[in-house]
């Protein structure tokens, strides 16, 4: 799959600015860019996981208390 490019590059206001072809776009509203060398590198800011939400969680160190209630059994449950 061919992704190089030829574009235009303008001036918005004090800043360089390029369009991103169609087929070429990121998703998201957010991109993460950096220099490395004559190259610029961008790469869509992807949404965290629930997984990696969850391992940033510090563990509870807190009992429980015991839950004297017995189950509800399907019978007693209407529908």
């Amino acid at each position: 799959m061919q992704t190089d490019r030829h574009i235009r590059l303008f001036r918005n206001g004090a800043n360089q600015a390029l369009r991103i072809p169609r087929d070429l776009e990121l998703p998201g509203n957010e991109a993460v860019i950096r220099k490395e060398g004559d190259r610029l590198i961008v790469e869509a800011v992807k949404e965290p996981s629930l997984l990696a939400l969850l391992a940033t969680l510090q563990p509870l160190n807190e009992e429980f208390p015991e839950i004297e209630d017995p189950l509800v059994n399907d019978s007693d449950v209407a529908f």
